[in-house]
């Protein structure tokens, strides 16, 4: 969840209201991570459907499946093959099922009329050509939630389905047991992997050893392993009704995922200021990780609101500026578009030029801020930064490497490319849902999400050419009144700067032309109409 370091001044402080948790990771009094979550958030990433398959599109190699939420999900062919290849492997294993030994369930009689048609194949390996005739219309499939809706866009699902514990991760559906690549020291791997031996998996279920594992006893993974099974055999045997898509598994909350993968050695204490919140972290974590790591846990009873008495508040407000300012006086600037994350370097010195050395640390102060603002703002997709120019190959390599090391702290992966001939660096980051800026704003009603809108000046050309259009228009009725209400700004521009152009169009078409203030207009609105008749013009 939140990414390790090898610092242990770190605090988690969570904020628990009706309408919204919020997590803050901070280190030395400084903000690292920030994370929110709103209740009212549908298709919550890992969350497991039952769903109907609406569409299938192969020019696009994917199907649109109708999960019983506003939107229908994106399910490309890719994601669907592994665990198809699975099946058919372990109907051959298994004499013909690949739910041996399963529970008996709606849900499982539904995988098998997949194997069904699965075994109908007449090719022995599965490519995306069969894709159409395994997965028709309306036919159903079960689904997990792997990136969330984000704008227009719909749900992106697979059918890989694993379930994470503070441990293990189960997979259901792969006969695989494997090691968090984040374990690195050999005698650690080893030894977990005799725990992993000894664990009673069940067959044809897979299991990965989550990075939290490491110098945990036995018994811990055990429990954790149990959960993760009894959690399944809920799913599975879940009341579904045929036809009808449904969920079988709601993803755990930011709380419930703070406390199971955020709260490691290196976290000094947590503070939560809600009771109620506090009981059940306290109990979960004593549950799966022992008294010792539970006694972190404190609760914030005082009447200052925590993100203040912590001062954090400040600290995001600031996340949705245009601006985060370096040491030493540099600043970056973050533009979120809809195709890419824009960020901008500056040394902040306006006289004269850069100097070498002051150009490459300038930008690497900057790497240390762009990724903990990627971290803060919670942006993904395509990342381009427009770092100040460096003449020497051998400094824009320092800064790759630089770049690099510090993205591996980020708990969403990324991939940093070299910094082009244009000076610019490429990267991307997994986006798994909106951003915090999404989440938090909605596009303004004026510039339309813009940032900008028409100027006075702008929206006077634009009303001088309309009355000129009507007043031509109705030269001949000599008993015209003409009135334009306009927003108060643009009013102040006609009266002033304007109002020689105004008398010149009366004296020209023969009409007096009333002006009027209406705060309740668009910036860039106005209406020209006839006052008498109330008819627009």
């Amino acid at each position: 969840m939140l990414g390790r370091r090898n610092k242990t001044q770190k605090e988690l402080i969570i904020n628990c209201e009706r309408l919204e948790t919020r997590v803050a990771l901070v280190n030395d009094g400084k903000l690292e991570e920030y994370m929110i979550e709103r209740t009212d958030i549908p298709c919550a990433v890992g969350s497991v459907y039952i769903g109907r398959v609406v569409n299938v599109e192969p020019t696009l190699q994917a199907v649109f499946v109708d999960i019983g939420e506003n939107k229908n999900a994106f399910l490309p062919f890719k994601e669907m093959l592994p665990v198809t290849h699975d099946m058919a492997d372990n109907i051959k294993k298994n004499d013909g099922s690949a739910r041996k030994g399963r529970a008996e369930s709606a849900l499982a009689r539904r995988l098998a009329d997949i194997e069904g048609r699965v075994r109908k194949l007449k090719s022995p390996r599965i490519s995306y050509k069969d894709i159409p005739a395994l997965f028709p219309r309306d036919s159903e499939v079960l689904v997990q939630v792997a990136k969330g809706p984000i704008g227009t866009k719909g749900p992106k699902v697979r059918m890989d389905i694993s379930l994470a514990g503070r441990y293990l991760v189960l997979l259901p559906f792969a006969d695989h047991i494997g090691l968090s690549r984040k374990i690195t020291d050999g005698k650690e791997r080893a030894r977990l992997r005799q725990i992993m031996g000894e664990l009673e998996i069940p067959d044809g279920f897979g299991c990965i050893c989550r990075t939290n594992a490491e110098e945990r006893k036995k018994v811990f993974l055990k429990r954790d392993l149990d959960t993760l099974l009894e959690l399944w055999k809920r799913v599975e045997t879940a009341n579904v009704r045929p036809g009808r898509p449904a969920l079988l598994y709601k993803a755990p909350t930011l709380l419930e995922r703070t406390a199971r993968d955020s709260l490691t050695e290196d976290i000094g204490r947590v503070v939560i200021d809600d009771k109620e919140s506090h009981a059940f972290v306290k109990n979960l974590i004593s549950r799966i990780a022992g008294r010792k790591m539970a006694s972190k846990i404190t609760l914030h009873a005082k009447a200052m609101p925590i993100f203040e008495a912590f001062r954090v508040e400040d600290q995001i407000s600031a996340i949705f500026e245009r601006k985060a300012f370096l040491d030493g006086g540099g600043y970056i600037c973050v533009d979120e578009t809809e195709a890419l994350v824009a960020i901008d370097v500056n040394s902040g010195i306006r006289k004269g030029k850069d100097k070498p050395e002051t150009a490459l640390h300038t930008n690497l102060a900057a790497c240390e801020e762009i990724a903990r603002q990627l971290r803060l703002r919670d942006v993904g997709g395509l990342v381009v930064i427009d770092f100040i120019d460096m003449r020497s190959q051998k400094d824009r390599d320092l800064v790759l490497r630089q770049m690099r090391k510090l993205v591996k702290q980020d708990r969403a992966h990324s991939m940093v490319l070299p910094i082009s001939k244009l000076g610019l660096m490429q990267m991307t980051r997994q986006r798994e849902h909106e951003s915090v800026l999404d989440r938090v704003f909605d596009p303004c009603p004026h510039c339309s999400g813009t940032g900008r809108i028409k100027s006075p000046l702008s929206v006077s050309v634009l009303i001088q050419r309309r009355l000129r259009e009507v007043l031509l228009r109705r030269r001949n009725d000599k008993d015209l009144a003409v009135r334009i209400n306009v927003h108060p700004s643009v009013l102040a521009r006609l009266k002033n700067e304007d109002d020689d152009h105004i008398s010149e169009l009366e004296r020209r078409y023969g009409h007096q032309l009333t002006f009027r203030a209406d705060p309740a207009l668009h910036h860039e609105g106005f209406k020209i109409f006839d006052p008498e008749t109330g008819e627009e013009l």
